[in-house]
């Protein structure tokens, strides 16, 4: 069933209030759920390459434990490993053959780790625990029934909406920015672990942002506030760019930070991630599959990292609705923000949702009747494409966090 409805509330920009979340690469939530996708992304294809399929999994259950470190001005050491925890559900066995599933779980973990975090040790610095299971007979039966298109494996529900709003943006491009090559090549002595939290009150704009300098970088407690306050005018020169949404825009950067502590007063990271000894992550208390915790906007509660790409629904709705919702957006006229909602019914095939349904705020001068039709047929047109999209997923072409 497929329904389109005017939605009835303001848009987001309307609001007085707007608060917007993102954790960056380094946060220990971010690792957990792309470290755990990443693990069913090489199952996948491992699994296409042997059998021509991919068998049941899901890696949907991780958790980063912090360890512990001794940092100083100039250095420190690592006395104990932080420890991976790679769960839930895995085929291991087809047709009597023995499936390297361990082994791959823990070798993606490492490469993603080397990847992406520059001072950590995939080898020294992290521990890991493969407590995956076989699924149970029903579930894993979705696999081996005929049919091109898999049935959902459970009754969930997704939401996803577009346009951004500028404080969407400003909050998803100053982390992505702060990560990237061109910033760290600048800045070698800042760490992965970026959070960038933003309050829009009207017009005015306030960014939170924490993110540690590298402790072997960084000499002396005065070295360290010169440093900081090179990176406040290097992040202030970024926002110029959102000088036009906002009337104004103010950054707060390590706001813990206290003169005259030492090390107690600073923001001083090993390894650039806080799991090294201050705070421990998991799957699914991290970024939306947009990239993004908006507290304004409608959230669903499933978490899509791991999950697998061709049956689980939590995963593929979550990522199907934001897409929807960006092409209604992009190819219909006189819109102003689309939400799209999508319900899935347990062994009901993933291109005949229970329920699909896109709530369209119009701009001034559009009815309903003008966009209904358009936005109907961009619905049914994703969901017929909806074993392409399946294998897009699989092959980790769409971002979950």
């Amino acid at each position: 069933m497929i329904i389109i409805e005017a939605f009835k509330g303001k848009s987001i920009t309307e609001h007085d209030v707007e608060i917007v979340e993102r954790k960056g690469l380094g946060h220990p939530d971010y690792i957990c759920d792309s470290v755990m996708e990443a693990i069913s992304v090489e199952l996948s294809m491992f699994y296409l390459e042997k059998f021509g399929d991919i068998l049941h999994h899901n890696i949907d259950k991780g958790l980063l434990a912090a360890g512990k470190t001794i940092k100083r001005f100039g250095g420190g050491r690592v006395i104990k490993p932080m420890e991976l925890t790679i769960g839930d559900r895995a085929t291991f066995s087809l047709k009597g053959k023995k499936l390297p599933v361990s082994e791959i779980a823990i070798e993606t973990a490492k490469g993603w780790l080397k990847k992406n975090l520059r001072f950590v040790n995939p080898e020294r610095h992290v521990r890991y625990r493969v407590v995956l299971q076989e699924g149970s007979e029903e579930l894993t039966d979705i696999f081996a029934r005929p049919g091109r298109i898999r049935v959902a494996n459970d009754t969930s529900a997704a939401v996803g909406y577009y346009p951004l709003s500028p404080t969407e943006r400003a909050v998803l491009e100053l982390e992505q920015y702060l990560n990237s090559e061109r910033f760290k090549e600048r800045f070698p002595e800042t760490g992965e672990d970026v959070k960038v939290m933003g309050l829009r009150r009207r017009e005015r704009l306030e960014l939170t942002v924490a993110m540690p300098l590298i402790a072997r970088h960084i000499n002396s407690e005065k070295e360290y506030f010169i440093k900081k306050e090179e990176i406040i005018e290097e992040m202030k020169r970024f926002l110029k760019r959102f000088s036009d949404d906002f009337s104004t825009i103010e950054l707060y950067y390590n706001t813990l930070d206290e003169r005259e502590r030492g090390i107690g007063g600073v923001y001083l990271s090993l390894l650039g991630t806080s799991a090294e000894d201050a705070d421990s992550g998991q799957v699914g208390r991290g970024n939306r599959v947009n990239g993004l915790i908006s507290m304004n906007r409608p959230m669903g509660t499933e978490a899509a990292a791991g999950k697998n790409p061709v049956s689980h629904v939590g995963k593929i709705y979550n990522i199907l609705s934001h897409r929807i919702a960006k092409r209604i957006y992009e190819s219909v006229k006189g819109i102003k923000e689309v939400y799209v909602l999508l319900l899935s019914r347990i062994g009901t095939p993933i291109d005949r949702p229970q329920m699909a349904s896109a709530q369209i705020l119009l701009e001034k001068g559009t009815r309903l009747e003008d966009v209904k039709e358009r936005a109907e047929e961009i619905i049914k047109k994703e969901l017929e494409g909806i074993g392409r999209f399946c294998l897009e997923l699989s092959k980790g072409r769409y971002p979950v966090c």
